[in-house]
């Protein structure tokens, strides 16, 4: 089990209107939507262009406490990307960023997703530490790292 985050017990939606990224109105239609046809609300709210990626990005972090990174000027280690399958990477939408000793640092758009996590320190042999990132910023880098045909 990954190590307890600091978790602010706010809803996202109400962090995202706490923040003015979205007003209410915003929040309910896309509970409705999640209701009626579900997902995740932050995937809910990007896709209805209420809010960015990076700004639910950012809101999970203090949600749940998860550093943020940005992957478009990170340099990722070729050597970590290897021990993570493509199609691992993909289903989870995650990539590994480095490896230090028994420590797997990785990037991930949804940080509570725990059996991607366990799954990962299974392959990998190691611990894992999660950073969040968006799922567009991770499917760049597994397109550009797994060199897509």
């Amino acid at each position: 089990m990954p190590p307890s985050k600091r978790i602010v017990t706010k809803q996202l939606g109400e962090l995202l209107v706490e923040r003015g990224i979205i007003g209410e109105a915003q929040l309910e239609k896309a509970l409705k939507v999640q209701k009626d046809k579900g997902g995740l609300i932050g995937q809910i709210l990007v896709s209805m262009g209420f809010a960015k990626e990076e700004e639910i990005a950012q809101a999970l972090t203090v949600q749940y406490g998860f550093p943020y990174l940005p992957l478009e000027c990170y340099d990722i280690n070729a050597e970590a990307i290897k021990m993570i399958p493509e199609n691992v990477a993909t289903q989870y939408n995650l990539i590994a960023i480095d490896k230090i000793g028994d420590l797997m640092t990785i990037a991930m758009s949804n940080p509570l997703n725990y059996q991607a996590v366990e799954d990962v320190e299974i392959i990998a042999k190691c611990k894992v530490q999660v950073f969040v990132s968006t799922m567009t910023d991770i499917n760049n880098a597994i397109k550009k790292y797994y060199g897509k045909k």
